[in-house]
């Protein structure tokens, strides 16, 4: 379980309801009722009594496998007009989809969440045969994810180290290509900052790769980034076309967020 912030005065029943919806947003076919306990570390009753009155509620219902539980379509609703409710969908969105029609591949757009980076927008390939797992809300580990790094190049400098120390229980080789030191990713992150990209070669799946250019602000910082996932193979063929019209939508965005190049 991830360290526990501490809460502000408020219902317990609340809380710990809330954070039965976080653990069963990671178990889309549903998760046993003995595991969510577990994960939850409280008692089968209460759990079960805390899973009742989200059914009611319409945010939980039981799932094909006896004694587990999903979450319902609900919570997408919820998840939407939540999203629907930023202002930077309605400034990005026009632009990501002139950039999806122009490309034909799969668009990512994500923002940072703590320690992660979390999907806000995709839209899938009009003529790329790829299409990938991410979906919105999805959480992405930095370390391991083309826009991941794009929020480690551009934070503070400090901040590097700070997540690799504090992160070694999630840092591990997930294929041949996955950076797992620090030397090596202080390394990648010096040449994400000199050439505004980032990539994630095959470092997630083998024969998937990413590309991911910064969204800047009116202070300069990276709050977003763009990216193209597609076929290893498809991105070496299609790259010296691909990359320049990714760069000038994340520009067009920026600029609409306030930022001079000239005062960077």
């Amino acid at each position: 379980m991830p360290q526990e912030k501490e809460k502000p005065a408020g219902s317990q029943s609340l809380f710990r309801g809330l954070q039965l919806l976080e653990i069963l947003s990671n178990y889309p076919n549903g998760c046993p009722l003995a595991h969510l306990s577990e994960l939850a570390q409280l008692n089968k009753s209460t759990v079960h009594r805390l899973l009742q009155g989200l059914q009611s509620c319409g945010y939980v219902k039981p799932a094909p496998a006896a004694g587990s539980y999903r979450l319902t379509t609900k919570m997408i609703a919820t998840g939407q007009k939540a999203l629907s409710s930023l202002n930077i969908i309605h400034v990005a969105a026009p632009h990501l989809e002139a950039l999806n029609l122009e490309t034909g591949e799969t668009i990512n757009f994500s923002t940072r969440e703590d320690d992660h980076a979390i999907m806000i927008y995709k839209l899938e390939p009009t003529t790329g045969m790829l299409k990938t797992r991410a979906y919105i809300g999805q959480h992405m580990h930095l370390y391991c994810s083309a826009m991941g790094k794009l929020y480690l190049a551009f934070g503070p400098e400090e901040y590097v180290k700070q997540y690799w120390d504090s992160h070694q229980h999630v840092i591990q080789q997930l294929t041949c290509n996955t950076i797992t030191t620090l030397s090596d990713m202080k390394k990648e992150l010096a040449e994400i900052r000199r050439t505004r990209q980032a990539r994630d070669q095959e470092e997630n799946e083998l024969g998937v790769s990413c590309i991911a250019v910064p969204v800047f602000d009116i202070h300069s910082r990276v709050p977003y980034a763009i990216s193209v996932s597609m076929s290893t193979s498809r991105l070496a063929l299609s790259e010296d076309s691909l990359l320049p019209l990714l760069k000038s939508t994340a520009a067009a965005i920026s600029d609409e967020l306030g930022y001079s190049p000239k005062a960077s």
